[in-house]
């Protein structure tokens, strides 16, 4: 089950907000969909970062399967630190823009005592000011799985401006600092969602244009 360490607020940006930003409306009866466009990163090889919409069109998910961090015996020197850009083809309905009110991250670290860990996210639209940068610190031990939420009021939302069809870009960061655990043992953290529970959820919300 996992274990909510952390949740806290992003500042974002309202560039290209419609001009009744603090109104959202129902999501569309028309689905919305998404593609995997670019990704890159040692946190994301090609091929090993998927997305998935929910039939409500409220949200949708990023699934990794190689996205983990570790430090330890049989570590490469590289490995402390994966880092991750995904670059989203999302297509509308046409009348409606969106916009990201909350991000649920979810994984699993095993830190030794001594150790830290961390995460960092941000998101943005393609040419856009980049939302504010979130990032949460995991101290060992730990064993454990971890979710933190980034969540922002209505008014605060970064919208899609109407009529564009810019790519959403997701950057998402992974470090692990051994600090004075032994330096025999092994510590990681990860948002590999090999057994299903563990995956990255991006809750949408909706406006229709002017």
């Amino acid at each position: 089950m996992l274990n909510a360490i952390a949740a806290g607020t992003m500042l974002l940006s309202t560039l290209g907000a419609p001009a009744a930003a603090t109104h959202t409306v129902s999501p569309p009866d028309e689905d919305m969909t998404i593609s995997v466009v670019s990704t890159n990163g040692s946190g994301c090889p090609k091929g090993s970062a998927t997305v998935d919409v929910s039939p409500d069109n409220k949200a949708f998910t990023v699934s990794y399967s190689k996205f983990v961090a570790q430090v330890g015996p049989q570590s490469g020197p590289l490995d402390y630190r994966k880092q991750c850009q995904i670059a989203l083809n999302v297509r509308i309905p046409n009348g409606y823009t969106y916009g990201i009110a909350r991000a649920d991250y979810r994984g699993y670290a095993r830190l030794e005592e001594g150790a830290t860990a961390s995460e960092t996210a941000f998101y943005y639209f393609q040419g856009m000011s980049k939302t504010g940068v979130s990032k949460y610190q995991f101290n060992g031990f730990m064993d454990d799985s971890w979710q933190v939420t980034d969540e922002v009021e209505v008014e605060a939302v970064t919208w899609l401006p109407c009529g564009s069809s810019r790519y959403l870009n997701i950057n998402t960061e992974l470090k692990v600092n051994r600090g004075w655990s032994n330096k025999t043992t092994t510590s990681f953290i990860t948002m590999d969602s090999s057994d299903l529970n563990l995956d990255t959820i991006y809750r949408v919300v909706w406006q229709q244009c002017p």
